[in-house]
């Protein structure tokens, strides 16, 4: 009896090591992934911030544009 609960204990403990490192490697996985979007999410805040610029910049010029009518 013993023995099959020694053998059922390797069992679980190899499972575990096994779900660990699959764990593991999904986290390794969506760290990246974050990675990834949050240099995404830095550009397009950086390209928004561009617009915004150059949109500002224009109505400026149509209000200066506008006072010499």
């Amino acid at each position: 009896m013993a023995k099959f609960d020694l053998d059922r204990f390797e069992h679980c403990v190899h499972a575990l090591i096994r779900l660990n490192e699959s764990l593991k490697d999904e986290n390794a996985s969506l760290r990246a992934h974050q990675a990834l979007l949050l240099a995404e999410r830095a550009e397009l805040i950086g390209k928004n911030e561009q617009a915004r610029t150059r949109l500002e910049a224009m109505l400026l010029r149509l209000r200066a544009m506008e006072e010499h009518l």
